[in-house]
């Protein structure tokens, strides 16, 4: 944060509708006095989509900050009024079900609601008739009740905000195109705007110490024309229609009665309907996706020529009309009306549904927030006010930074494909274990054809092919004593062949395909320093240590954990979770240290198993042994000829060795580790049978047990942590932050069921939530089920007696001892 004592930083914002507005607000109650916002429209109906979106705040989702944002939205509109007007209304939501799989699926939607605090309730018919007077249930066999959702007044809460930023001294400018953004030295300096229409004028300069894109469906083209790299972000056409005015609406109150009902969403039909006044408005999600290039979304000179708002396009009806049939269907009265008008209006979708924050890679000073919707638009304003003045968001951002999706996999048709399968999914239900169908086979591993020769059934992870289990593998399941069994919603995209493949992991050997896991190398003068700096470990060890430790932000939150291999005096390998890590590390190098990302290059194998020595041992002559090569160990060794960087790391808490080659030497030592463990009963094996044994054995994956919002401390990795050590980021903030929740184990009381995250934790006989899963699975190996948990310290000690929730049923559960699997380390240590 700037010092009070220096001028204001001078800000520019790209584009004026929600999150630009809210954005310009949020820096001005922080202090920032020099913020200027240009967009190319005029004020306040500027052609984007806030101009003409519905304006819904459903805070129920999958994505615990997506729910938070949300509810800062409500939060910060409720109560509020302009000209006269409501800008928010919390009318509640209503879903209802048609079917069956949807009547359960609510009752999933109903845990997530309770895990992130959302009010919500199971209700029957009859209730949803008296929510919706003249609603037809005689097919719908109950509802979802979200009494806090609201509707937003989009354009109402654009100039709302923006009148308040210039009251505190902000500069609304309309009918301006920024057609520049200036950088020099690795910083922006300013945006090169002209005025709309332009003529022949020459681009004026506009000094500026930080500049935010909130362009909205013209961000791709300002990433890509402007900042020179590809966003994955995809304008789509969405209809939308209107009915004549109802009978039962005649005479309403604008100012004062508009919308009483709830937003209505009848997801069996990826339909959704409100009041509008007098008239019903109806939204269609049940059509093909209709993706738009930047050429066919009208610019600023064609709106201000014509009047045409850029945003809507001419309602498609073949796409339309069986959403205003099933309209009349549910909701008899409109039968007796015509359909009055409609539209397709254009919003943004990406390949994973979430918006596009953060700052941009090389340029200090530059950022994106895109793809933001009505829903989570303040919130995210707030976000964004947070980090850009103080460098702490705040809330979770893995999910929203878009620096999470991996350069290698951006292009257009890749952000076209998945974004256009984000559309065609926004009601389905859809399994969090679901992997895409767009975009597949785009990184394979050296593996790939071995793998399709023991039958894996493949998932897919930043564009990579990753096997989940081998149907060759199948016979295995014989000799288990007890085959697991689950019910249909956790047996989707699951097999038991993952529990034999964890069984041979565990009694003999197994190969697991660790090529997908984000590597990057860093070398250089002065990387030692920088790594100290940047972990809460000592890395300054000998050459072929392996440490494990966490990069935090500075108010102490993990922004990842990693393995660090000290390769030589200043040359290092880091085992890390994705492009963010990439991206931070690249970001805080100075100039000597270089960062580059490995996996692309290379083969990776993890030979796990009491029985991976004994195969190691006869493909070298390298000494293998305990003695020779220690736990937490690195170097490299020949294998069948083959040069190998083997590390002494089991991620499964098994015997075993990480093993990295040569991309054109993969299959080769692939082949020759598969024929000598012949003799010791190897197998490959997949994710699903990784997943459960670092359950067994205790092991965190970021992003899911754990996030910024989090110190080590709470996650229960205060080992990895050496205060001792010279300063390191985050360092100061650990030693003043108190614990106010941690991570613990669970176990279901009976082994039989299963949970898989995000599910609600309650304390028995009580009605409010406590806490939420997040990593869960069968622990094949042990006979239990394990649920990691973040509980209030008072409930985390072992032996508390909870309970979890799992579409609608309490499961009661016990708090563990971690780890659940070899406390002593005997197994990982052989």
């Amino acid at each position: 944060m700037v010092s009070s004592s220096l001028r204001s930083p001078r800000v520019v914002i790209i584009g004026l509708g929600v999150v630009g507005a809210a954005l310009a607000d949020e820096l001005t109650q922080r202090g920032y006095t020099d913020v200027t916002v240009f967009d190319q429209g005029p004020l306040y109906i500027t052609g984007g989509s806030s101009s003409h979106a519905p304006g819904f705040v459903f805070q129920t989702n999958g994505d615990r900050t997506m729910t938070q944002l949300a509810q800062r939205t409500l939060d910060k509109l409720d109560g509020v009024s302009l000209n006269g007007q409501w800008l928010l209304k919390r009318v509640g939501g209503l879903e209802i079900a048609t079917t069956d799989e949807r009547l359960h699926d609510l009752k999933r939607r109903r845990g997530l609601a309770a895990s992130w605090g959302v009010p919500g309730e199971l209700i029957d018919p009859d209730e949803c008739a008296r929510l919706w007077p003249g609603l037809d249930v005689s097919g719908v066999l109950g509802g979802y009740r979200t009494p806090t959702d609201g509707i937003v007044k989009s354009a109402f809460a654009v100039q709302w905000q923006a009148e308040r930023a210039q009251d505190r001294g902000a500069r609304i400018v309309g009918n301006t195109r920024v057609v520049g953004i200036e950088r020099s030295g690795g910083r922006v300096t300013g945006v090169k705007v002209v005025p709309v229409p332009a003529g022949s004028v020459e681009p004026e300069f506009v000094a500026a110490d930080i500049v935010v894109s909130c362009a909205g469906l013209w961000g791709p083209g300002v990433s890509r024309d402007l900042l020179g790299f590809e966003l994955p972000m995809q304008p789509m056409e969405h209809g939308f229609g209107y009915s004549a005015p109802v009978p039962s609406l005649a005479g309403v109150n604008v100012l004062t009665d508009e919308a009483k009902r709830p937003m209505l969403r009848h997801q069996d039909f990826s339909l959704y309907l409100r009041e509008y006044v007098d008239r019903i408005g109806i939204g269609a999600y049940n059509h093909r996706p209709i993706p738009l290039e930047q050429s066919e979304i009208a610019d600023a000179d064609t709106f201000a020529a014509t009047g045409v708002h850029p945003a809507i396009h001419p309602l498609t009806w073949e796409d339309f009309a069986p959403s205003w049939e099933e309209a009349q269907r549910l909701l008899p009265e409109l039968r007796g009306v015509e359909f009055e008008s409609g539209y397709n209006g254009i919003f943004s979708f990406t390949p994973d549904g979430g918006p596009m924050l953060g700052p941009v890679p090389g340029a200090d000073g530059l950022w994106l927030a895109q793809a933001v919707w009505v829903t989570q638009s303040a919130g995210v304003a707030q976000v964004m006010a947070d980090w850009i003045v103080s460098g702490d968001p705040g809330v979770d951002t893995h999910g929203l930074d878009f620096n999470r999706f991996d350069p290698a996999v951006v292009s257009r048709r890749f952000t076209r494909e998945r974004s256009s399968e984000s559309y065609d999914e926004v009601y389905d239900i859809r399994h969090p274990h679901t992997a895409t169908r767009c975009s597949r086979g785009l990184r394979r591993t050296p593996f790939h054809q071995r793998y399709e020769e023991l039958g894996a059934v493949f998932g897919e992870g930043g564009g990579w092919e990753r096997p989940l289990w081998f149907e060759a593998n199948a016979g295995l399941l014989d000799e288990l004593d007890i085959v697991p069994v689950r019910d249909d919603w956790a047996a989707q995209n699951w097999s038991p062949i993952a529990a034999a493949e964890a069984h041979i992991t565990r009694t003999s050997v197994a190969l697991y395909d660790l090529t997908a896991l984000p590597r990057v190398e860093v070398f250089g003068p002065g990387t030692t320093a920088l790594l100290q700096r940047l972990l809460t470990t000592n890395v300054d060890v000998a050459i072929g240590r392996v440490v494990y430790g966490m990069m935090l932000d500075e108010q102490g939150g993990i922004l990842s954990d990693v393995t660090v291999t000290r390769l030589d005096t200043e040359r290092y390998m880091i085992g890390t979770n994705g492009n963010l890590d990439l991206v931070h590390l690249t970001r805080q190098a100075p100039e000597g240290v270089w960062v580059r990302a490995l996996s692309a290059g290379q083969g990776g194998l993890g030979l796990w198993g009491p029985n991976a020595r004994a195969v190691l041992e006869s493909l070298t002559h390298d000494d293998v042994s305990n003695e020779g090569f220690g736990f937490f160990r690195a170097k490299q060794i020949d294998i069948a000829g083959v040069s190998v960087l083997a590390l002494r790391v089991s991620y499964v808490g098994e015997l075993g060795w990480e093993l990295y080659v040569s991309a054109d030497n993969a299959v080769f030592l692939w082949d020759a580790l598969w024929e000598a463990g012949r003799a010791h009963g190897i197998i490959a094996a997949g994710r699903r049978a990784f997943n459960a044994l670092r359950l067994e054995k205790g092991y965190r994956a970021f992003g899911h047990d754990m996030t910024r919002e989090h110190s080590p401390a709470e996650a229960g990795l205060s080992f990895a942590v050496r205060m001792a050590k010279d300063d390191f980021l985050g360092r100061a903030a650990l030693a003043e932050r108190p614990v106010t929740t941690r991570l613990v184990p669970l176990t279901l009381d009976d082994p039989t069921r299963v949970v898989l995250g995000s599910e609600p934790v309650f304390v028995p006989g009580t009605t409010d939530a406590v806490g939420y899963v997040t990593s869960a699975d069968q622990g094949y190996t042990l006979g239990v089920s394990i649920a990691y948990a973040w509980l209030p310290p008072e409930l985390a000690k072992p032996g508390t007696t909870l309970e979890v929730e799992y579409f609608a049923e309490r499961l009661p559960a016990t708090v563990r001892t971690e780890p659940l699997f070899d406390p002593e380390m005997a197994a990982i240590r052989r």
